[in-house]
């Protein structure tokens, strides 16, 4: 097993398990049923994640004339939901944090099925005018990435519950952990597969660069024109722009076994970085004087 296949296949997925676990230890049932609390700005973020990105994906893969596989690269990101790193950038924007991990949560278990099926749409579409021929599991699909993300969540939120001051005392620790690990099996994916990274950010830089622009600007605007408050505005700016790249690196490299796949997640991760630590410079310096 080469160093490239042992990071996606394995390092890669425990990445992520262990990332979603740290996420569950700060969830509770009551961060699932404040989608009745809090209905307008939910269903807003919901329908950008879930709806508005992979249409712009799919549009920009489609303008930018990408290859099959870097399009299919984009539209893996514009599938994926949200994650702990846009939790982490939430906090320090001093958004709407409830909102962003409801969306977090909730997203994470509703793409277990959109995904799939979106990307085998795409698969679709761009293998159409190839001779590349690239197919996705569906079924395996849904299982794998309910192996690294529901269950890891699912027995953090145990952990919750039962261990209480356990988890509390952790939630720091594994917040900073989680983007250690990212940040630390982000370079190692680029570390071992820099040979076509030079290539590959001249293919889809651009791309992943407007990507991630352009589903944050719709992000802010939507909630904007709903008239919500600072907070939830940040909250659905950030769940719009900062995806799972962990997730994504999964899928490409892990599920769809394409490391290519993965050049655009790598492009669009350090964008996603940079506009995320943009963010946190602007709004973490406001000082709040009213309740989320």
């Amino acid at each position: 097993m080469t160093a490239a296949e042992l990071i996606g296949k394995v390092f890669l997925p425990l990445s992520l398990a262990i990332i979603m676990l740290g996420m569950g230890m700060t969830l509770v049932p009551a961060d699932f049923t404040r989608i009745v609390k809090f209905p307008k700005a939910f269903l807003i973020g919901l329908t950008n994640q879930l709806i508005f990105l992979p249409i712009i994906g799919f549009l920009l893969a489609i303008a930018f004339d990408l290859s099959p596989v870097m399009a299919v690269g984009v539209m893996i990101l514009a599938t994926c939901p949200g994650g702990a790193t846009s939790n982490l950038i939430t906090q320090v924007c001093k958004g709407n944090i409830a909102l962003s991990v409801t969306l977090t949560a909730f997203a994470s278990v509703v793409s277990i099925f959109t995904i799939p099926f979106i990307l085998s749409y795409a698969l679709a579409y761009f293998d159409s005018a190839t001779d590349v021929a690239i197919q996705l599991p569906v079924l395996d699909t849904i299982v794998q990435i309910m192996g690294i993300t529901v269950i890891p969540i699912s027995i953090g939120m145990l952990i919750r519950k039962y261990k209480t001051n356990f988890a509390k005392r952790m939630e720091k620790p594994m917040r900073t952990a989680s983007t250690i690990i990212f940040i630390l099996v982000f370079i190692a994916v680029l570390g071992a597969n820099a040979a076509i990274l030079v290539d590959g950010m001249k293919a889809a830089g651009l791309v992943t660069l407007v990507l991630n622009l352009v589903t944050m600007g719709v992000g802010y605007l939507t909630a904007k024109l709903f008239k919500l408050k600072l907070e939830s505005v940040i909250s659905i700016t950030i769940e719009s722009g900062i995806q799972n790249g962990t997730l994504a690196f999964v899928i490409a490299t892990s599920i769809l076994n394409n490391i290519e796949m993965g050049i655009p997640i790598g492009a669009y991760s350090i964008w996603m970085f940079i506009t995320g630590g943009i963010l946190m410079w602007q709004f973490g310096r406001r000082t709040v004087t009213a309740s989320l």
